[in-house]
């Protein structure tokens, strides 16, 4: 998913395009812009791509008795 060939392209993974906030870039090529935006200027920076957190782990239904050797 993080180099997949296909991105959807917008501002937030442009090599051109730094974050203001979560609505708004700074495009070197256009200016300020919304983050949704997409232009022929765009190129794929896989460095600002944020993977998606990882779901914490449920340890109830372990015992102690699983964790002992």
């Amino acid at each position: 998913m993080l180099f997949r060939k296909k991105v959807e392209k917008n501002c937030t993974y442009c090599r051109f395009g730094t974050m203001l906030d979560e609505d708004l870039a700074l495009c070197s090529k256009r200016g300020v812009v919304s983050a949704g935006r997409k232009c022929r200027k765009f190129r794929y920076d896989p460095i600002k791509r944020i993977p998606a957190k990882s779901k914490a782990l449920d340890f109830d239904k372990y015992s102690n008795e699983d964790f002992s050797l």
